[in-house]
This record gives C-alpha cells, structure tokens and sequence, in this order.
C-alpha cells in the first residue's frame, strides 16, 4: 500500500465537481470526452490516499454523479409521484446518497493500489471501476444506469460492444482516463509509450471491429408502425377514460391496416387483460383477417395477489411475455407492510406487480422471433443479451412520461441502442410520450418521433439471424478479466503485507 498523504478539502470539491461532470458524457448532451476526463481526474485524485480516503473522495464523486446524473428521479416522485417537494428532495437525496455509498466501495481497493505506477494505472484503476459498475447492475436487482461504456456509442469503441458489452467498453474509458489525466503525475519516457501503446490498442481494437458484421440480415423488411399516444397518466389511470382509450386503440389501428406490425407502448390498455378480454378478441380477429401483428402493453391477473406488466401479441404475432425486471416503488413496493399507505407515493396505481418467471418463451411473428423488454429492463445488458440470441428484432415498449421532461428518456434510448449494438439486432422501441425510434443493429437511429405529441411512426426493419459473443457469453469474460487485472495489481501490495507480517 502507498504512503498515505493529507486530504485537503480541494480534493473532495474536485471529486464532486468531477463526479457532477460525467452525465455531459451521456445523451442528450453527447459529449463523450467527459467520461475519460471525470475517470482520470477521479484516478488521479485517488492516487496516494488511504482506503478510507479513497471511500470518501469516491463518495463524493458519487454524490455528484448521481445527483446529476439521476436528477430526474426528483420529477418522477414530485411531478408524478404526488409527493411534496421537500420530500421529493428528502427521497431524492436519499436515493443519492445511497448510490453514493454503493459507487464508493469497490474503490476502498485503490487505496490498497499506487497509482502512480503502470500497474495501479493500466490494471487497478480500471478494473475497480468496472467491477464497481457490475456490482451495482445485481445488488438489491441492481440499478445498470450510467455505465462509463455508454458515452462513447458514435466512436470507433462501439466496436468491443458485440464482443465485451458495455462493460468492456467502460474498461476502455476508464483505462483511457487514467492512462492521460495520471500524465500529470509525471512518468518516465518508457511508461508513456506502455501507456500510449494500452490506449492505441484499445481504440484501434475498436476500430478493426467496429464494421464487422456479426449477424446476417433476413430476406425480407418488415412494415411497421409505432403508435405514441401520448396519453397523459392522469387519463390512464382514470377508469373514466377507458372507453376512449379503447376507441383510440381500435381506430388507429384500422388507420394502419397493411402494416406488417404495429406495436403499442407498456399499458397502452391500463386495465387488466381478463377485463378487456371480449375487446382483445374482437382485435385479434380483425388483425388475423389484415395478416397484421399487433403486440402492446396491458397488466395481467395471474392469481390472486399476482399480478404482471405484460405484453402480448394478437394477429398474427402471439405469445405473452411479463416483466423480470421491477422498478421499485413504481412497480413494487419494498418492505412494503411499513410503507404501504404511509404516503400516496407509496400507492402509485400498478405498483404492487410480482416479478415474472426468468424462462419464458419469445413472442413471434409467424417465423419470427421477438424479444421483448418492458421498459426499466432495457437497461439489463446481460437479460437482453440471453433472450436476444436466437431472435430476429428487439422490441422494447415504455412509458417514460414519468420522467417528464427531463434527461432520462434521452438516457434510456441511449442505453437501449446499445443493446442493438451488443446483440446485432434492430431494434424498435414504442414509448407513450417519447422517445418512439427504430434502431438498426449498429446502434444507429433511423427514425423516431419528437416527445410530448401523440404520433405514429411509420417505418421498416430487416430482421436478421445469428449471434454475437457477447449474446452467448453476456459480461462474464469481462468480469473474470476484470478480476485478474486487480490480483495482478493488488499483487504487489500482498508481498509487501506477507514479508511484514514475517519479520
């Protein structure tokens, strides 16, 4: 372990400005270079701490990161949640912090690393980061949100994508990071050229693969129509407003009689599914006579007390498929014999769903595969990755009003891309409100509709087949990798720590 130093109280505003910094790396802003920056300047602040420094100065960027990052969370427990707004703040800050602390422990290990040299560098640093990010993708279901992979998805290391996911691509930036912002530090001519050398390989590595095509296009386009309808939650949620969103529902669909398949947003039916039954009938007879596939969102009673976030197909597209993945508090609520009617946040409609079966089978449209995502799970690399390998097309459907107009539809379209990218598959994504877009299998957006209006976009997808790696083998490589990399730099600190406790 490094000689310890004092911690000035500059270091700790720098690691919330830095932290604060990094959502610039992610849509709607775009500025990628942000992510290496924030990860350097975060590396390089590390540098020389203690382990318990090295928690606090990772707390704090913590504090920042998620603070901006995830500030929309502020608008959906206010805006939408009927909460007030010292406690949106109070929930808010709550959740903050608690991201805060989980962003935080893995970098415990820095202190026990010295980065001021290669091996801390180029192997610790990294690797520490990336673990941190898959830690938090599980614990208590995980919150995947923000990965360090994401701001790069235009540039050449899109390429790893398909073979490592987003994990590989955040261990490129965060070593791209260190490797510069640790400059500073000073190095020999000999470490600027391994440093120089590890950044090359890492992005002309991405290069080489970006235009590799992993999976074959089908023979034939599909027409599609994605509807938008912008319903706003307050007329979903009044059972006075069903007749009209069922109209809506059967006259728009006539509108788009010799579409292939026309796809609805989660809930666009907010009733449950044995209480529209006789409608559902009547759409499914009329879209087998177009030769149309019809999939949309609807909840559905299992049992008694067990209830789904659905979507299902009708026409000629069928099967069910129900949520795996659950947003807690909107769609559960946690510990919920204490919380359960102590404030109207807590009894949001359609927050008591249970978390369905993880094997279930695909949707299809005739010989077509189909693998759906319900929103929140769209940010799931590895959920999506294990169904999207023997599909044709990803569908995902949401309903992001929740987050108003705030940064996390541009964040969730862009994490939803790349899944496209790492699966080799287009993708179509049907939103309430915004943001509708069809994305091709290289991540690319080639169509979408403005928020906030309702609308319908008309386009086309060519299904395809095949595999990548990353379909077949998900994060585990990365992770594994990840691991050898920290014994490898933590390895000198163990020899030091065995020859002390020998003499």
């Amino acid at each position: 372990m490094p000689a310890a130093r004092q911690t000035p109280l500059l270091f700790y505003v720098a690691a919330t400005l830095a932290g604060a910094a990094l959502p610039l790396a992610f849509a709607p802003f775009g500025f990628w270079p942000a992510a290496p920056l924030s990860a350097g300047i975060l590396c390089l602040l590390l540098t020389g701490t203690a382990p318990r420094t090295a928690f606090r100065l990772a707390w704090w960027f913590g504090v920042g990161f998620y603070g901006t990052g995830t500030s929309w969370i502020y608008v959906s427990i206010h805006t939408y949640g009927a909460a007030s707004t010292p406690l949106a703040i109070l929930l808010t800050g709550l959740f903050t912090l608690g991201m805060a602390l989980l962003f935080a422990l893995p970098f415990i290990l820095c202190g026990y690393l010295d980065l001021s040299r290669l091996r801390g560098i180029l192997l610790g640093f990294p690797a520490v980061w990336v673990l941190g990010e898959w830690l938090r993708g599980w614990f208590l279901t995980g919150f995947p949100w923000l990965y360090l992979g994401y701001a790069p998805l235009e540039t050449w290391l899109a390429g790893w994508a398909p073979v490592t996911g987003v994990l590989g691509m955040s261990l490129g930036v965060a070593l791209t990071g260190a490797a510069l912002t640790t400059l500073l530090n000073g190095a020999s001519a000999s470490s600027l050229a391994a440093r120089a050398l590890a950044v090359s390989v890492i992005w002309m590595g991405g290069g080489v693969l970006h235009d590799r095509p992993w999976t074959e296009p089908g023979k034939a386009a599909l027409s599609v129509a994605l509807v938008q309808p912008a319903q706003s939650l307050a007329m979903k949620w009044d059972g006075g407003a069903d007749a009209a969103i069922l109209a809506n529902f059967a006259a728009t669909n006539r509108e788009l009689a010799g579409q292939d398949l026309v796809i609805w947003p989660e809930t666009a039916i907010p009733r449950f599914r044995h209480e529209v039954q006789p409608f559902l009938d009547r759409e499914d007879t009329w879209a087998r006579e177009q030769r149309m596939g019809l999939l949309l969102g609807l909840p559905i009673a299992a049992s008694e007390g067990v209830y789904y976030n659905s979507f299902i197909g009708l026409g000629t597209a069928a099967g069910t498929y129900s949520k795996r993945r659950l947003v807690p508090f909107g769609e559960y609520v946690p510990l919920e014999s204490w919380l359960r009617g102590a404030i109207a946040f807590f009894d949001l409609p359609m927050s008591n769903f249970s978390r369905a079966p993880e094997d279930q089978p695909p949707i299809t449209l005739g010989a077509l595969r189909i693998a759906a995502a319900i929103c929140y799970e769209i940010v799931y690399p590895e959920l999506v990755a294990a169904s999207a390998g023997e599909a044709n097309l990803l569908v995902t459907v949401s309903n992001d009003t929740w987050f108003g107009a705030s940064i996390g539809p541009h964040q969730h379209l862009q994490m939803a891309r790349l899944r496209a990218i790492e699966t080799g598959k287009p993708l179509l994504r049907a939103t309430n409100d915004g943001i509708t877009a069809a994305v091709d299998s290289r991540g690319r957006i080639t169509a979408s509709l403005p928020q906030f209006a309702p609308g319908i976009l008309r386009t086309s997808v060519l299904p395809r087949t095949g595999s990548t790696p990353f379909s077949s083998h998900g994060s585990t490589p990365v992770v594994l990798f990840c691991l050898a990399l920290l014994a490898g730099a933590l390895a000198p600190w163990r020899r030091r720590d065995t020859r002390g406790a020998l003499r």
